[in-house]
């Protein structure tokens, strides 16, 4: 890719001949008496200057600005304009730091004052030499400011995005692992119940007096098997699908009738009494139902085997409360090999929770346990068992109404709080240089004027033919700031210079040279 990297080189070859043309040019329409070791110093600092504009860009702007001082120290030479113009746009898209800049424009217009008063011996040249300033170099390098400003809320947008669209791949990830140990749990707590109840009924086999040895052995080894299956179900159970199964969040569809049935078929005392409608039930309080019965039943024949459990539905007013409570072991002690994760309540709360409702379980005054729960059965009941992603944006829509605005929104909107502050930036800081520059033309008005008075005296003094030098000694420092209003064009030949008869006067001395002498005197612009 060589015509790539050449690219830039081009575009500098381009920039150097744009600027280095109006000194060029005018060292052929140049008249004689002008500077013209200025512009022909120019062309080569110029191209130094295009060299180093994207290194040191603050360096390179301050070629064109010598180069303007030494031509007129009020930079009325626009030879040097579009110089200015280019190297500042260029510092300002090209420096990360405002502050070198502002102390570079600060030093510049601090040094004009100086250049203005001994080089020029006039003091009002120092606001002009601002007001060809701030078009010509201030106003470019906020251009190039915010350009690279512009360039950079884009890049950050666009980082936003990507970082965003990773968030929002991680959101998913964690929705889907949050699925998956819901999916685990839900399995877990069935395939556990049926493995305990399997376990039950075989260790109730192997005490049957009916059976001989051979058969209590192999009903003992079958008891064995399912309580080393339910540990190994606990271990493993978080590896139950792929990304690309789906598996239901309920692991069966009975009703809770069918899940007594089958624990009474097991051999457990087991009584159910409901009250109140079973149908027409919330699509999350049903299933919290089912595992808060399975639950209780799966404990009670872990921890308390042969003792009879009741089992109370009731639903009325909006609510449907379910009580499983069971007595004491009949046997004296759990039946070995029955494992127990101590999760399953801990999971159990959670279910009865995302469905709006509250469980509650303890001991029971006569040495049993009891597991309650109560669920809405009303409009919106089980609406704090949203899904992930619904969730998620629930969580997005809150940061706008009240809640903790999200990461992207408060990145979003100090990107636009970014943007109007550097666009304010854009248009109050030219204007209110502008009023600076016009408010201290006030007090330097005051000062030009003072220090350009001529004592009438010393006028009086002088004497037409007399040599320029001699004439100079009786002067002030400073002439007038340009000849007062209807004054006469200046005889030809002759250079005129300027001097207030007072402070603020309207009217002016005169004072032509030629040839290194005084030529004339008089004075301009006095009202009849």
């Amino acid at each position: 890719m060589p015509h790539v990297l050449q690219l830039p080189r081009l575009y500098d070859l381009l920039l150097w001949s744009a600027v280095a043309a109006p000194p060029a040019v005018a060292l052929f329409r140049f008249p004689p008496g002008q500077p013209l070791f200025v512009a022909c110093a120019a062309v080569p600092l110029l191209a130094v200057a295009v060299l180093l504009s994207r290194r040191r860009p603050l360096v390179a702007l301050g070629i064109p600005v010598a180069l303007g001082l030494a031509q007129s120290v009020e930079l009325l030479s626009p030879l040097y304009w579009p110089a200015l113009a280019a190297f500042a746009y260029l510092a300002g898209r090209r420096t990360a730091e405002i502050r070198a800049a502002l102390w570079f424009f600060a030093a510049v217009a601090v040094a004009g004052l100086p250049l203005c008063t001994i080089i020029g011996h006039d003091l009002w040249g120092w606001p002009q030499m601002l007001l060809v300033l701030l078009p010509c170099a201030a106003l470019p390098w906020l251009l190039g400011r915010l350009r690279r400003q512009y360039a950079e809320l884009v890049g950050s947008g666009w980082r936003l995005a990507d970082r965003m669209e990773r968030e929002q791949q991680a959101v998913a990830d964690r929705a889907r692992i949050r699925e998956r140990a819901r999916i685990a749990g839900d399995m877990h707590d069935s395939l556990g119940h049926e493995l305990t109840l399997l376990a039950v009924r075989a260790g109730a086999l192997e005490v049957d007096p009916s059976l001989d040895a051979r058969h209590r052995a192999a009903v003992g080894e079958l008891r064995a098997a399912a309580g080393a299956a339910t540990e190994r179900l606990r271990e493993i159970i978080g590896v139950l699908r792929a990304d690309d199964e789906q598996a239901p969040v309920v692991p069966s569809e009975e009703t809770v009738e069918a899940l007594v049935e089958r624990a009474r078929q097991s051999g457990v005392d087991i009584r159910l009494v409901r009250t109140g409608a079973a149908d027409g039930l919330p699509p999350m309080v049903g299933p919290a139902v089912h595992r808060v019965v399975q639950e209780a039943l799966t404990n009670a024949a872990k921890h308390a085997p042969g003792g009879a459990v009741r089992v109370r539905i009731d639903r009325a007013d909006g609510v449907l409360s379910v009580a499983v409570v069971n007595e004491p072991a009949a046997v004296g002690a759990p039946p070995p090999g029955v494992a127990s994760g101590g999760a399953g309540l801990v999971g159990l709360d959670e279910r009865v929770r995302l469905a709006g409702g509250t469980l509650r379980t303890g001991p029971t005054p006569e040495g049993g346990f009891e597991v309650a729960a109560e669920l809405p059965t009303g409009a919106g009941a089980g609406s704090a068992d949203l899904p992930a992603g619904a969730g998620a944006a629930a969580r997005g829509a809150g940061a706008g109404s009240g809640a903790h605005p999200s990461t992207s929104a408060r990145e979003l909107e100090r990107a636009r709080l970014q943007v109007r502050r550097r666009l304010t930036q854009t248009v109050v800081v030219p204007l209110a240089a502008l009023a600076g520059i016009l408010l201290l033309m006030l007090p330097v008005s005051l000062l030009s004027s003072s220090f350009s008075v001529l004592d009438r005296a010393a006028y009086d003094r002088l004497r037409v033919g007399q040599e320029e030098r001699a004439v100079e000694d009786r002067l002030p420092v400073f002439t007038r700031d340009g000849p007062p209003d209807d004054t006469p064009p200046a005889p030809h030949g002759q250079r005129c210079a300027y001097y207030s008869t007072g402070v603020l006067a309207s009217d002016a001395y005169r004072l032509c040279f030629a040839d290194g002498r005084l030529a004339g005197k008089s004075v301009v612009g006095a009202k009849e």
